[in-house]
């Protein structure tokens, strides 16, 4: 019988000096700032949204990516156009795995589709703008949307293409609502940047617009869900089942009409904090919606947030049916738990995924028994790792200035508190936090290794050291972890798999996860370059 090795166990201390060792000391300085253990008693501040040096393979995506192909990528009525190269507006189409379900076959659905002016040569020498209008000209003659979005690429914003003139002008022409975005991939440190335009430019064109109010006693926006492998589908269930109303998602699934009438819903729920905060501030500052921050990603943790939604609204009614609910769904997921624990229990994990979700998985593996050694985000900032509390110790540097910050006001005429001051008071002296959210740091065990901006050395560099037993990240960093001999679990677009949202995502995570960390497929293959370890060739002189 075989006798599995044990692992050689190093220090958290350790794993960081390793990881430092290679770089020449000034890059050494900055990447110590941005590699924190948890635990530590000298300081809690972990440096977050500053550039990536160069000559460092980032894992990051770019401004336009997290604008275009995050933000308004989910939304199947807006035709979306990319003024750029195809290449730009084929890579934000085709990365994610955005779902939606158009009510019939007839309603619009224009996700399939991916929309780009194609510059060429020509048009970054002479100006792109008239190849803009004609795009936005055929675009409407073959599908006559209810609204066009445009977005700038790199080269947009170097020859000084005015997109906003332009939609100025198609709307004018065409009598529909079209609206820019200056993402231009350079303009910020991240996708993050992206995340930040894009809810700017939404709230100011779009929410606001219909003043329709939809029926149902419970009205809520879901803010930060992107329907990655059906979650939202798995959430708009649960809520239906729980007689909420879900006005709008930003922007899973979503549609014009959903953006138009937000501001009519009487609660704002966040689940991915960094990309949609904006959005919930603005609109409690000017409809006077508050906002909690919630998270579907763990069956304790999406009982722990109809939870809270119900106590928000304080209706006995909801509360219990709430109750009714979890009562219904936990059997199921207990039920796939008890498979799967003997198998994952003890199990170890990193997890490096943009948004809040390195953060929000931890809650499925600790549900599983397995322990996360290290994790960290490829766009969070300080406020994200550490809590909404440091938001006032944060220094506004020049790529934070490079983002407009709106002034918002309270709208005279639609401006109404949904609670009281005393009201929300009082759900404060019971536990219910309004604008907060603590962080993913404070959750983590003593001794984490938490990284912001992993790069591709230090992931294999992590891998080599701490020997993991799935690691989850994106899909460029997905096949060199499986030549280690490492299960990867892709999470930005779950690869084939999903929803993991809910309590049938969370039973669909374990299953996943098990079937993962117990195969022996990775830790049996070689890399070619272990198989071979020397590199020959011929040389041919002629």
């Amino acid at each position: 019988m075989a006798v599995e090795k044990k692992k050689k166990v190093l220090s958290a201390e350790a794993v960081k000096e390793e990881l430092l060792k290679k770089y020449p000391p000034k890059v050494a300085r900055k990447r110590d700032k941005q590699i924190h253990i948890t635990g530590e008693e000298d300081s809690s501040e972990i440096m977050a949204n500053v550039r990536t040096i160069p000559g460092i393979i980032t894992m990051r995506g770019c401004t336009y990516a997290g604008c275009k192909g995050v933000i308004l990528g989910p939304t199947r009525d807006i035709v979306n156009i990319t003024h750029g190269p195809i290449g730009c507006g084929f890579y934000s189409w085709l990365t994610r795995r955005n779902q939606t379900k158009a009510p019939s076959a007839t309603d619009e659905n224009f996700m399939p589709y991916a929309f780009s002016t194609d510059m060429q040569d020509e048009d970054i020498i002479f100006g792109g703008e008239k190849k803009l209008e004609q795009a936005c000209l055929e675009a409407y003659e073959l599908f006559k949307p209810k609204a066009m979005a445009i977005f700038a690429t790199c080269p947009v914003g170097l020859i000084g293409d005015d997109v906003h003139a332009v939609a100025r002008k198609m709307k004018e022409k065409l009598g529909i609502n079209v609206f820019a975005f200056s993402c231009e991939g350079y303009k910020g440190v991240s996708q993050s940047a992206g995340h930040h335009i894009a809810n700017n430019q939404i709230f100011t064109h779009v929410v606001g617009e219909n003043d329709t109010v939809k029926m149902g006693e419970y009205k809520i926006n879901v803010l930060g869900e992107y329907n990655i492998g059906g979650d939202a589908f798995e959430i708009e269930r649960i809520l239906e089942k729980c007689g909420i109303t879900m006005v709008s998602t930003f922007s899973g699934n979503s549609t014009y009409e959903q953006f138009a009438t937000a501001h009519t819903a009487d609660l704002n729920t966040v689940m991915c904090h960094r990309s949609i905060n904006y959005v919930a501030e603005m609109m409690e500052t000017k409809y006077g919606i508050p906002w909690i921050k919630i998270n579907f990603i763990g069956a304790e943790a999406t009982a722990k947030s109809l939870r809270k939604i119900a106590q928000y609204f304080g209706d006995k009614k909801l509360i219990d049916r709430v109750e009714e609910v979890i009562a219904e769904e936990m059997p199921q997921v207990q039920a796939v738990l008890d498979e799967v624990f003997p198998f994952t229990k003890g199990k170890t994990a990193m997890l490096f995924v943009g948004g809040s979700r390195a953060h929000h998985y931890q809650e499925l593996f600790n549900e599983m028994g397995m322990r996360t050694l290290s994790a960290g985000y490829e766009f969070g900032h300080r406020d994200d790792y550490e809590g909404r509390h440091v938001i006032p110790d944060i220094k506004v540097d020049a790529d934070s200035r490079n983002i407009e910050e709106l002034e918002v006001t309270p709208d005279t005429a639609r401006f109404s508190p949904r609670k009281s001051v005393e009201q929300l008071m009082r759900l404060e002296a019971e536990g219910l936090k309004f604008k907060d959210y603590e962080g993913m740091m404070p959750e983590m065990d003593k001794g984490s290794i938490v990284i912001d901006d992993l790069n591709q050395y230090e992931a294999d560099k992590l891998v080599e050291l701490m020997k993991p037993d799935i690691f989850c990240a994106g899909i460029k960093e997905k096949f060199s972890i499986q030549k280690m001999g490492v299960p990867m679990k892709q999470l930005h677009s779950y690869d084939y798999g999903g929803p993991y949202a809910g309590f049938k995502g969370a039973c669909n995570f374990y299953k996943e996860i098990k079937r993962m960390v117990t195969s022996k497929v990775w830790s049996g293959m070689k890399a070619p370059w272990e198989e071979n370890p020397e590199l020959s060739a011929t040389y041919v002189w002629e």
